[in-house]
């Protein structure tokens, strides 16, 4: 007869990681979301981060409406690059994803528009329905999303959209559902995206973009769609396949500020 394996009653302990984000929800779900947004997060997910599992048992059993306690926040926040020196780290992240970018002005923009299609052998083009004038292209047909069905926008050969921000240091562009932007779809699924960035759009951190967008994710609720390159993705034996899951070609205008 074999006999039975004990079973141990004793307490698993607490993965204090796990503590510290369940904290955090409950201190925002009774009502922190504005001092969670501040930098702050609740005294007892602090007190796991500092004590591991004994103040995990704290936290477990903690009223969800603890006061918050100040979290110190030591990585950069603002950048510190002048402007040109900011375009270019733009510029150079986003070429280091095997994306192609430009530099152009407002009054070179629509021919720069025109040759990208071109290059990429695009004949037509989707567009969201409010981009500016200047940005239509001339010499290929464009195709106005209204609410295109995923098969009708297979059967685009690219997409010209805006942006609402672009992240220097990790060469991210953001699509937030604005109106130069449009549905997520759409930059989603033609094989072309060819984006235009304003230098005003440019920052240089994760968090500066994050202020700019949680206001609008806040009032507006908008979709937040982060592009970083284009569509890749590799197998174990680190083959690289681009265009996947999202467009295989990404072209990046970034258009200089008017100056007087």
């Amino acid at each position: 007869m074999v006999a039975a394996a004990a079973v141990s009653t004793a307490p698993v302990p607490l993965d204090p990681s796990r503590e510290l984000i369940l904290a955090r929800i409950r201190d925002a779900l009774a009502g922190g979301v504005a001092a969670t947004a501040r930098g702050d997060v609740g005294s007892a997910a602090h007190e796991v981060a500092a004590g591991g599992a004994a103040a995990g048992d704290a936290v477990a059993g903690a009223p969800g409406g603890a006061p918050s306690a100040a979290f110190a926040r030591t990585y950069g926040v603002r950048g510190t690059l002048e402007p040109e020196a900011l375009i270019e780290l733009l510029c150079e992240r986003i070429g280091d994803y095997r994306a192609e970018v430009r530099r152009v002005s407002a009054a070179e923009l629509p021919t720069a528009i025109a040759q990208a299609l071109a290059g990429a052998g695009a004949a037509r083009v989707c567009v969201p329905s409010a981009i500016p004038p200047a940005w239509r292209p001339v010499g290929v047909e464009v195709v106005e999303d209204a609410s295109l069905s995923f098969d009708e926008l297979d059967r685009v050969d690219g997409v010209l959209t805006g942006c609402t921000v672009a992240i220097a240091e990790t060469g991210t562009i953001v699509l937030s559902g604005g109106p130069t932007e449009g549905r997520r779809a759409i930059s989603l699924v033609p094989d072309l995206h060819i984006c235009v960035v304003g230098e005003e759009q440019v920052v240089e951190t994760v968090p500066e973009a994050m202020a700019q967008l949680g206001e609008l994710v806040r009032a507006e609720r908008r979709p937040l769609t982060f592009i970083s390159g284009p569509s890749a993705t590799s197998d174990i034996e680190l083959n690289r396949v681009e265009g996947v899951h999202g467009p295989r070609l990404l072209i990046v205008l970034v258009v200089s500020k008017e100056t007087a």
